[in-house]
């Protein structure tokens, strides 16, 4: 099952949590430096892709909280294990890493098992597991859930190696992921979208090896007499956004392998009740919200600068002249795409802070990459024309340099845009450039052909069932998340596993969207609270529950209160469940 084994030793200046960086290092605006720009050592890259990915999820801005308020950057000395995991019917695999620190305690062994975010690499859940369970002496398992930052260069014929460095094809034998390409195949491939697994079909299976990999581990390097096994050694999985959906769908599995379960604003799809495809609601707001924002009262800034208000006044237009919304002018127009999304199910405060995916283009990064992978699409075969490059300056297209494509490990945060990887549209000489792309990706939903039965069978296969009879499962989501709204996720699925007599509870917080690493936005962080200091408290809650000495949280809307600009965030703004 495991194959490309390493381990490494992480003390001194070097420890699991932050690889020496400290707080100090992790707020830099600067990356950690490779000695030389094309040939990063495997040390190297695994700095720089932790301070990636602290970055990319926890608010590390001075006032904001962390490291006193809640949260640990403290140094945790120890040991990393890490392989490639497979599972069942994959062509490609999913990386699997276990954290192990010194201070383990076998004789009362405890793991957490943490998917990651988004299509973020190995390291992706490192301060939503790492920061909680490796100052208690709990090692921690993470995996890739087949995502991840193994991009491949088409035109040179490399990738990512276990070690994160750059191999080429045929010269060495580890490769991460090797796409299904055509002969003389020009740009960058990358698992998510290129596997033809539909990898988020099977990320509870993804989260079940990496509890097995943490088993394998400790049986392998903890002396323990009887060894570990999943009856004796406490898993809790948790995770966030799609890795809150990851460890949902693992709950679903037969076994008494889990102990608890925590998801924190999950992107999960159930029956009914409300609930929509990621794929669904996201090719809707790529088409509409453009338009629709226009029509919404005070939206956090940034970002709708100018250049995003003209192009959302021609987006109107071209929902008018298609047919898609009403109104004689921008205005009328804005208020009808904003009805539409409104009749949808979107409430007002996602689409107030959906505006940043608006700024950011996420919409369409995420339509472009998931319809590809629930199609099982080979690299030519986008059915709206997509593919992947280096994208300068410019906007030219370009061969990766050497310096480029060994950073994409450590740098990218999974889905492009990200590391200098950029989306290639085919080319068109409209105003609105994007819209009959955008158009095609939504008709892969709601149209019919071939090509729309293939994506929509995908969308299927990553529907979530009732989790295990018995097993207890927290989910937290905040009501403002305008990434993957509440409404249309975790809202009916607690409803259904609630109604089904499962043991679900469910934490809503208030003026909580998604992106903790946001709030250093000023208007941000005026505006809208964190979500890691209601996972790191669900999780404390679970582990004195597992220890007899709590109980587990009761359903509860929690009454937060926005700090406002240019102060501090305090306790009594998170208004934490006792």
């Amino acid at each position: 099952m495991f194959t490309s084994p390493r381990s490494s030793e992480h003390r001194g200046s070097d420890d699991l949590l932050t690889a020496g960086l400290g707080l100090d290092g992790l707020r830099s605006a600067t990356p950690p430096a490779f000695a030389e720009a094309a040939n990063p050592t495997p040390a190297e890259l695994r700095r720089r892709a932790i301070w990636t990915n602290w970055r990319g999820i926890a608010d590390l801005a001075p006032g904001g909280g962390y490291g006193d308020l809640y949260g640990s950057v403290a140094a945790v000395p120890g040991r990393e294990f890490s392989a490639y995991a497979k599972v069942p019917g994959a062509s490609q695999p999913h990386r699997v890493l276990v954290q192990l620190p010194d201070a383990f305690d076998a004789s009362k062994p405890c793991v957490l098992v943490a998917p990651s975010s988004g299509s973020r690499g190995v390291y992706g859940a490192i301060a939503v597991a790492g920061a909680w369970g490796l100052p208690k002496g709990c090692a921690v398992a993470y995996t890739d859930k087949g995502a991840g930052t193994d991009y491949y260069d088409l035109d040179r014929q490399s990738g990512a190696r276990a070690d994160g460095t750059i191999g080429a094809l045929g010269e060495v034998d580890d490769l991460a992921f090797v796409p299904d390409a055509p002969v003389n195949a020009s740009g960058v491939a990358f698992k998510h979208a290129h596997s033809k697994d539909n990898p988020e079909a099977d990320w509870g299976r993804h989260v079940r090896q990496a509890a097995e990999f943490a088993l394998k581990t400790l049986n392998e390097h903890v002396p323990r007499p009887g060894g570990f096994d999943f009856g004796n050694t406490r898993i809790v999985a948790v995770g966030i956004s799609n890795g809150g959906g990851a460890v949902l769908r693992a709950a679903e599995l037969d076994g008494d392998w889990l102990d608890a379960v925590v998801a924190a604003e999950p992107s999960v799809y159930t029956e009914g009740r409300g609930s929509r495809a990621i794929y669904d609601y996201t090719t809707e707001a790529a088409l509409l919200m453009p338009c629709a924002l226009l029509d919404a009262p005070n939206l956090p800034q940034p970002p709708l600068t100018a250049q995003l208000q003209a192009m959302a006044a021609l987006r109107c237009a071209s929902l008018s002249q298609a047919g898609l919304i009403e109104g004689v002018d921008t205005a009328a127009q804005a208020a009808s795409a904003h009805a539409h999304l409104r009749a949808n199910g979107w409430t007002e405060e996602a689409l107030r802070a959906g505006a940043l995916s608006v700024a950011f283009d996420m919409w369409r990064a995420v339509a472009v990459a998931y319809a590809s992978a629930y199609g099982r699409y080979q690299l030519d075969e986008h059915p709206c024309g997509f593919s992947y490059a280096m994208v300068g300056a410019g906007g030219a297209a370009h061969a990766a340099t050497a310096a480029e494509r060994a950073a994409w490990w450590a740098d990218a945060s999974g889905i492009p845009p990200g590391a200098g990887v950029n989306i290639v549209a085919r080319p068109s000489k409209d105003a609105d450039a994007a819209f009959a792309d955008l158009r095609c990706l939504r008709g892969l939903w709601d149209g019919q052909g071939a090509d729309a039965d293939r994506v929509r069978k995908g969308v299927a296969e990553t529907r979530a069932a009732l989790p295990r009879k018995g097993l207890p499962v927290v989910v937290l989501h905040g009501t403002d998340d305008g990434l993957i709204p509440q409404a249309f996720t975790s809202l009916p699925y607690v409803a259904q596993a609630q109604a089904a007599g499962r043991d679900v509870r469910y934490w809503q917080v208030r003026n909580a969207q998604h992106f903790d690493a946001f709030l250093g936005l000023p208007d941000y962080g005026a505006r809208y609270v964190p979500m890691l200091p209601y996972v790191y408290r669900a999780l404390d809650r679970v582990s004195a529950y597992l220890d007899g000495k709590g109980r587990l949280p009761e359903d509860a809307t929690i009454a937060t209160t926005p700090r406002g600009a240019g102060k501090a965030l305090t306790s009594d703004h998170l208004a934490m469940p006792k």
